[in-house]
């Protein structure tokens, strides 16, 4: 193949072999094939209480995923996203207890449930901006606890609601450590999935070109207030099995829990110290934030929550964009040093 130059002259573009290319375009699928069955050969090696703190990493590895999809990608920080987490619990718990539907189809409802219902409210809210959007899904996901609480007929209010685990009324047999521990890993992988897709396609392109500048993006021709209800939908379905899940392994579940204003902080701070806007940040930070936590509570329990807030302080200030942002960022320039870092983020 040759170019031709301003003054006329042909000369030889450089040659690219079809072998390099697709050899690094199945690297990461190849990796994360790799890395699904060391979980699943990690498992054997667990006992009980290991077992339960993997299982919980995977599903903040989910959730911070599903997160990353609206707040890293598209750039708008949702605070209200436990209310898919609350929305897909709750209904497994209605749909188990009082419709008597299995778990498996109660799971799959939830997340429908719940992408319907971030479209519904994506459509208005995500005509806002910046804080003002992350106030108002605050302020939807606080709505929401309380409408849960008021209707203690139906999801047993502020004494919470159980779902039937054992007995005639069981209509699904409880899972164990084992089966959870596998759901919440095909879950991440799931969502890890989805994340890579959605970044590596022409919507994904779209809610970069969004976070950039949505002006632009719509001056360009793409339909912003479509893609962004859309992503918020696709977020609220992960972000809603994963609480199905998480209502069916604790059996008894309670407003304040499933509602909690805290797994979102951790959602977003998981994907801010891995990177937003990746893939492969959101499940490092959600690996590393979950392993440092429970060492920390192990290890020092009266002061471990002052630790791994001073750590997070610590990480985010050395690396505003992230881990993996800042490995691209040093690979490209040459420049390592963290002070640099601070002083070229202006922190």
């Amino acid at each position: 193949m040759t170019t031709q130059t301003e003054t006329g002259e042909t000369t030889a573009a450089p040659a690219r072999t079809a072998a390099e290319p697709r050899w690094r375009a199945y690297l990461p699928w190849a990796l994360g094939l790799l890395l699904l069955l060391a979980a699943l050969g990690l498992q054997s090696q667990l006992y009980s209480g290991q077992e339960r703190t993997v299982s919980a990493i995977f599903m903040f590895v989910a959730l911070a995923q599903a997160w990353n999809l609206i707040g890293g990608f598209a750039g708008y920080a949702s605070f209200g996203q436990v209310v898919f987490f609350g929305i897909g619990g709750y209904f497994t718990a209605v749909a188990m207890s009082h419709w008597h539907l299995s778990f498996w189809l109660s799971l799959v409802l939830s997340g429908i449930v719940a992408a319907v219902f971030g479209a519904l409210i994506g459509i208005p809210l995500l005509r806002l901006k910046g804080h003002y959007f992350a106030i108002a899904t605050l302020g939807v996901a606080e709505g929401m606890r309380e409408v849960v609480t008021n209707l203690p007929d139906l999801t047993g209010g502020g004494a919470g609601i159980t779902l039937p685990t054992v007995g005639k009324e069981a209509t699904t047999a409880y899972l164990g450590n084992d089966g959870f521990y596998l759901l919440f890993l095909a879950l991440a992988a799931v969502a890890v999935l989805v994340s890579a897709l959605v970044a590596r396609n022409k919507f994904g392109f779209a809610l970069k070109a969004i976070h950039q500048d949505e002006d632009a993006a719509a001056a360009m021709g793409i339909n912003t207030t479509r893609t962004k209800v859309v992503t918020f939908a696709l977020s609220g379905f992960l972000t809603g099995l994963v609480g199905a899940t998480y209502a069916f392994q604790q059996v008894t579940i309670f407003p304040e829990r499933l509602f909690d204003v805290d797994i979102t902080v951790l959602m977003v701070v998981m994907v801010v110290i891995g990177g937003s806007g990746t893939v492969l940040g959101p499940l490092l930070g959600a690996v590393a934030l979950q392993f440092l936590s429970e060492y920390l509570r192990q290890n020092y329990t009266s002061i471990h929550t002052f630790l791994l807030g001073a750590i997070i302080i610590l990480a985010v200030v050395l690396l505003p964009q992230g881990a993996v942002n800042y490995v691209r960022e040093a690979r490209r320039t040459g420049e390592c040093s963290l002070l640099a870092n601070v002083r070229r983020y202006r922190l």
